[in-house]
């Protein structure tokens, strides 16, 4: 694949705009799913450590900030991937298997967390006291999301070329 190049004769795959992008997609998932990770294993254990109270306060102030950088970087990791799918490599007319099912995991995950946002999330900041079920339900989603996020991860290696 490398070297691969359009019409018009550019170089597309050893490009350094197409690898800036390259780097932005994979920085930007990289961080949303370092980000659910970091939720799902460090800090809900750790807020066991916690009163209610404090365990509310600190459970909704570290969502707050780690759904406000998924909402910078979960449009970037799809208009990245769709930048490229457009330009170097080929259009969305028939792209391969592999670059389908990413695109419609990162749709259904980009849904999935539209979801958790505008609903369980936004309970749990308009209650006085947010129940504790309200923070399972967003566990649940963000999980969901970083499996999902596995398996792109792992399709994305399926068709690497070493």
């Amino acid at each position: 694949m490398t070297g691969q190049t359009m019409s018009n004769g550019a170089d597309t795959f050893t490009s350094p705009l197409w690898g800036l992008v390259l780097a932005v997609h994979l920085l930007s998932w990289a961080t949303w799913l370092g980000g659910a990770a970091y939720a799902l294993f460090v800090l809900r254990p750790s807020l066991g450590l916690l009163d209610a109270t404090q365990r509310n306060s600190v459970h909704l102030q570290t969502l707050r900030r780690f759904f406000r950088l998924v909402w910078h970087v979960m449009p970037l990791v799809l208009l990245s991937g769709w930048l490229m799918l457009a330009f170097p490599l080929g259009g969305f007319g028939n792209p391969d298997w592999h670059i389908q099912a990413m695109q419609a995991l990162g749709v259904i995950m980009a849904l999935v967390f539209a979801y958790a946002f505008f609903g369980p999330f936004r309970k749990a900041r308009r209650a006085l006291r947010p129940q504790p079920a309200t923070f399972d339900t967003i566990r649940s989603l963000v999980s969901v999301n970083l499996l999902l996020g596995a398996v792109v991860v792992v399709i994305a290696s399926l068709d690497h070329v070493f």
